[in-house]
């Protein structure tokens, strides 16, 4: 086969269906230079969801020296240490995303989203199709959700049908990720370029000021 990149070797498809089933990915991990060394951890997280879609609840987390490849040999010769210091240093968390899979127009329902934080305060709103935001959530901060998607989205218990479950926060936050999936990008250039630029917006991928001064300079 010819070299892929990463994101067409998990969009590959054999036999209708996918090579790997982002559906069924509870944790996604992150690593190479590009991630591990990103100046702001929000753009790991911007390049992993564009890159891999993942689908349903997952967690996204980042290698954070680039150092599994080391911990690997390291695990042949001291397997206990090996996992302690992925754990406590290798591994950093960024926080779970939440991303219906399915298409619709812009503005149309996509699914009610309740989220409970661990103060007891609740967020609930109605999340339109095309929307990106985070909610903020610590690390190591757990909070309920409750997720009743629209009749043509998919949050991991098929079509339509209601999920409770549990979402955990990192130094991102959790991001509600409705922009579709497959994810679809304007192919007319000026629309690409404001789709794209409301998306950095939306997550703060880039420091506020430093991105304005940017913009209103062109």
């Amino acid at each position: 086969q010819q070299e892929r990149t990463i994101s067409e070797a998990f969009a590959q498809t054999m036999t209708g269906a996918t090579l790997v089933d982002m559906m069924s990915l509870a944790l996604l991990i992150g690593s190479g230079g590009v991630l591990s060394h990103a100046p702001r951890r929000v753009q790991s997280a911007m390049m992993m969801l564009d890159a891999f879609q993942p689908e349903g609840i997952t967690m996204l987390t980042v290698d954070s020296i680039f150092m599994m490849p080391h911990l690997g040999v390291l695990s042949n010769v001291h397997e206990e240490a090996a996992t302690e210091v992925f754990d406590r240093d290798c591994l950093i968390r960024l926080g779970s995303a939440i991303a219906p899979k399915g298409t619709s127009k812009e503005g149309k329902p996509c699914m009610n989203l309740t989220v409970i934080l661990p103060d007891g305060r609740k967020i609930e709103r109605e999340v339109k199709f095309g929307e990106f935001f985070k909610i903020p959530l610590g690390v190591g901060e757990k909070a309920k959700v409750v997720i009743e998607p629209d009749k043509n989205f998919d949050v991991g218990a098929g079509k339509g049908k209601r999920l409770e479950g549990e979402v955990e926060g990192g130094v991102v936050g959790v991001i509600v990720d409705c922009r579709g999936r497959p994810l679809l990008i304007p192919e007319d250039p000026e629309e690409r370029v404001e789709k794209l630029s409301s998306w950095i917006e939306s997550l703060e991928v880039y420091p506020i000021e430093a991105y304005n001064k940017l913009v209103s300079s062109k």
